[in-house]
């Protein structure tokens, strides 16, 4: 099975690769469009900022080729986001592969709760087979100030300032705000379990 990371100007790859390995997987980097169409499986990851990431993919015409893929694909964090219809950062158009606004985080004046969130917090209301053995309320870890707001495609929600999307699904299409490779047993299920969708 060829697992296959878009290389693209948002990095977070090196992590995925390594958890990738840890699971005995080899992951192969491209930005190659015949290689990313052959692949069985297609990681999409990210951390960065919206505009300058989707203005890198329409130069290279990946905008178009990650919305028409067919097989299992699996976006991360700033991936995830760039999934959507439109990201508030920058006023970005986006993929629009999921029907959802991505907003960012308003911190009430006197809430202490700090924008972006960064570390662990739990994620509810699982449904999709990458959360197989999963448990409810199971900790992942996030980096991010912006945020999915909850629609149907919603398969995990998590609350920081408000209840939002830490996962979507629709078709072959899964994402995830936050980093299961950096997410300790649980993330690494959530890969192995992204690996084994048929």
């Amino acid at each position: 099975m060829k697992t296959v990371i878009i290389k693209y100007n948002a990095g977070n790859i090196r992590s995925v690769l390594y958890a990738l390995d840890r699971i005995g997987v080899e992951g192969v980097v491209t930005d190659n469009p015949e290689e990313i169409r052959a692949a069985d499986r297609v990681i999409f990851p990210g951390v960065g900022e919206a505009s300058t990431a989707m203005n890198y993919l329409k130069e290279r015409k990946l905008d178009l080729l990650i919305k028409d893929l067919k097989q299992p694909t699996l976006g991360i964090c700033l991936g995830m986001q760039l999934m959507c219809k439109h990201s508030a950062e920058n006023d970005t158009p986006c993929l629009g592969i999921f029907d959802v606004e991505v907003k960012k985080f308003q911190s009430p004046v006197d809430n202490l709760l700090k924008i972006p969130q960064i570390g662990w917090n739990n994620i509810t209301g699982l449904y999709s087979a990458i959360f197989e053995h999963v448990p409810e309320n199971s900790y992942m870890y996030f980096v991010h100030s912006y945020y999915a707001a909850l629609s149907a495609d919603t398969v995990a929600t998590t609350n920081y300032v408000i209840n939002y999307s830490s996962a979507l699904q629709k078709d072959n299409f899964y994402a995830v705000q936050f980093h299961p490779e950096k997410s300790a047993d649980a993330g690494q299920q959530i890969l192995e379990n992204f690996l084994k969708i048929q």
